[in-house]
């Protein structure tokens, strides 16, 4: 039976590796590149998991941290001269996906969630939201327990902007009104 899609071998696999890994502005695990590769059903986890030593080796990509691979010189080179060899949707939605990936680790990067253990059972929860210049705001809250910490912790990291937004307006219409009243 004929595979249909992009994929049909090894080499087809290490060009789209190249290519979502030259697009991504962070080192990404094995797991987040089959992730943002997975743009054909014929490409398999274990094709992955296989494929990125091999890429090592050659010199295309290299260890950024234990499991975190980048593209060299090499990689971005040689990927740059075979990537019209993909498929234009299964490129365009591989684009697509880096830049999700992009943008979700750039803002993870702002939000940040410490939970601390207290005397007596409670929970402190410390969040933060940052941005280029530094810290916007720093929030501790008091949780009775862990659960409940984490579930504060958890909504904070999904909501740090509307957070923030929701508390300056709060702060700043108080103001406003106190300067027609004087």
């Amino acid at each position: 039976m004929q595979r249909v899609g992009f994929i049909h071998d090894m080499l087809d696999v290490k060009v789209l590796i190249l290519f979502v890994t030259a697009r991504a502005d962070y080192p990404m695990s094995c797991q987040q590149i089959y992730e943002v590769s997975y743009q054909d059903e014929c490409l398999s986890y274990f094709d992955v998991c296989t494929a990125l030593p091999e890429m090592v080796k050659s010199g295309h990509l290299a260890l950024a941290g234990e499991d975190t691979y980048r593209i060299t010189e090499k990689g971005r080179q040689d990927g740059a001269l075979t990537e019209d060899g993909i498929a234009y949707p299964v490129r365009r939605r591989a684009e697509a996906a880096v830049a999700r990936f992009n943008r979700q680790v750039r803002r993870s990067s702002f939000v940040k969630t410490q939970v601390i253990p207290q005397e007596g059972g409670d929970f402190s929860v410390v969040m933060a939201l940052d941005d280029e210049k530094g810290n916007l705001m720093t929030l501790e809250l008091l949780a009775p327990d862990r659960r409940q910490a984490l579930a504060l912790s958890r909504r904070f990291e999904k909501k740090a902007e509307e957070v923030y937004n929701l508390t300056l307006t709060e702060l700043l219409d108080d103001e406003e009104d106190e300067e027609f009243t004087n």
